[in-house]
């Protein structure tokens, strides 16, 4: 199976519905697989307070606004989905969405998603994954915040209701994420782990994680995606732009050519290839009836003799012929 290639479009439509399409097109042209935006309001993720509780700072690129405010700037109305929806389908590709509560859950269903996202900050609401899970429909669920009992509680609440198709998608949740927080063996563990697919959503500003995500067997891959950093937004500094994204997807693909399969049979240039390997020759002349020793037979390069494997075998023997210099030994040669 290939890797999943999803690209993220968040808040990088900056509240213009054209910037949201003309983005989807670049996500095409880039070679993501799936285009995943985020439904919710303000009101249905976080009360509009200003105390402290709901005041970002934490070091973050938000830090000095309430949840609220950014939420507010941030989201993707939904008004627009079905039209984005509906692009992003014309186009070949997938469409999905995280949603942030039961409402955003049903309005989803109405518009027939394949497939939920739970994001890091939702991996705690046992309620809405159960919720997404009893659809029955591919649930994957980033792990940015959580600790071991609360991946594996997550799991345990899709498996409650019958729904067994769970990616795990690996997380760094810092934005952007410095390449020593990433821990990416980390994939290969929940893989073993926890038994199911795995992937990896990524906050970096390269593209060397996604890759080395691959290798590590990630199967899912998730990338913030932005036509131009310049345009500002409240995730814009740890977005793609289309050259970086589709230079991410090309070396994905081409680990995934590396990779290859488990296999232990040659190519055919591998076999032609052996014809440089050692083999035994006759390295002396020898006259007929006289002995073969290690002199006048050597293990060398090229491959058309006998394998050097007989050589201890054949010291001793007697040649039933005369022998030149440079002839590859053959079991007719000795008695």
């Amino acid at each position: 199976m290939n890797t999943f290639i999803i690209a993220e479009l968040s808040a990088n439509h900056n509240g213009s519905i054209e910037l949201a399409k003309e983005t989807i097109h670049a996500m095409k042209a880039s070679g993501a697989n799936a285009v995943k935006l985020q439904t919710y309001t303000a009101d249905t993720i976080t009360l509009d307070s200003d105390r402290d509780y709901f005041r970002i700072n934490q070091g973050t690129v938000w830090d000095g606004n309430t949840l609220h405010s950014l939420y507010k700037q941030a989201y993707t109305p939904w008004e627009w989905h079905e039209e984005l929806f509906r692009l992003i389908d014309s186009l070949g590709m997938i469409y999905l969405s995280s949603p942030f509560d039961f409402s955003a859950v049903d309005f989803l269903e109405e518009l027939n998603v394949p497939m939920y996202k739970i994001a890091s900050f939702e991996i705690t609401d046992t309620n809405l994954i159960r919720y997404c899970a009893e659809k029955q429909k591919p649930i994957i669920i980033s792990t940015g915040i959580a600790e071991l009992v609360d991946i594996e509680l997550a799991i345990e609440t899709c498996k409650s209701v019958g729904n067994n198709k769970i990616t795990l998608l690996k997380c760094t949740s810092a934005y952007p994420a410095p390449l020593n927080e990433m821990n990416l063996l980390t994939i290969a563990d929940m893989k073993e782990r926890f038994g199911c697919e795995v992937g990896l959503s990524d906050h970096t500003m390269d593209t060397i994680a996604p890759v080395v995500a691959v290798a590590l067997g990630a199967k899912v891959i998730e990338k913030h995606f932005i036509l131009d950093r310049k345009i500002g937004g409240p995730d814009s500094s740890f977005s793609l732009e289309p050259t970086e994204f589709k230079k991410m997807v090309e070396q994905i693909r081409e680990t995934e050519k590396i990779l290859g399969a488990i296999s232990y049979e040659l190519t055919a240039k591998g076999k032609k290839s052996r014809e440089f390997s050692r083999s035994l020759f006759v390295a002396e002349d020898i006259a007929t009836g006289e002995e073969l020793n290690v002199k006048n037979i050597r293990s060398v390069r090229p491959g058309f003799g006998l394998h050097p494997k007989y050589l201890n075998e054949i010291i001793g023997k007697k040649a039933v012929k005369s022998l030149k210099k440079g002839e590859p030994l053959d079991w007719k040669m000795f008695t």
